[in-house]
């Protein structure tokens, strides 16, 4: 069994607006068992940071023994939260990754409006950066190349899909049709 440091995790990896308000998030730790404890730690944690002059580069701070690693950019604010033992270069790389992904999915347009219009590629690119805390992908490009073939597989025929997809796709499908 591999020991914890040699491999790093993620709490959460957080994108919220300039009110300090949830436009994406996505817990991969039990630190914050329900969701008006999570809030609470997004509005603490905003309250700590929102001052900060974190648009040019990315800012790290330690808060209740948590790295938390975040970025600015108009109306958007990114945040990768680690524990306090955790490697800071590594969850600089996953914030990076993900503001350059979401940066080359909304065509360089970041604002709050753009990345709700897009919703559904910035939670599928939170999905091509960490499952389940564990860290799957850093690369921008490469994230936001995975997510863009996630959407052209929907639209492909079935016979060109591989299981999963096609599984994915029947899902979509038949929670449409119930949704109706």
């Amino acid at each position: 069994m591999a020991s914890h440091s040699s491999c790093p995790s993620i709490k959460n990896i957080l994108l919220l607006d300039s009110d300090g308000k949830r436009v994406a998030v996505k817990y991969f730790s039990d630190d914050w068992p329900t969701n008006s404890s999570k809030i609470a730690f997004e509005k603490f944690m905003f309250s700590k940071t929102v001052k900060t002059n974190a648009r040019t580069e990315a800012e790290i701070t330690l808060l209740d023994n948590n790295i938390i690693i975040y970025k600015f950019v108009q109306d958007l604010h990114f945040y990768v939260t680690g524990g306090d033992d955790e490697n800071e270069i590594i969850l600089a790389s996953v914030l990076q990754g993900f503001f350059d992904a979401v940066t080359l999915l909304l065509r360089n347009n970041v604002d709050k409006r753009e990345a709700l219009e897009n919703l559904d590629l910035i939670l599928l690119c939170l999905d091509e950066i960490v499952d389940g805390g564990m860290i799957l992908e850093t690369n921008g490009p490469l994230i936001a190349e995975k997510v863009r073939s996630h959407n052209m597989d929907a639209d492909s025929p079935l016979s060109e899909q591989t299981l999963t997809q096609a599984w994915a796709t029947a899902r979509e499908h038949l929670t449409r049709t119930l949704l109706k």
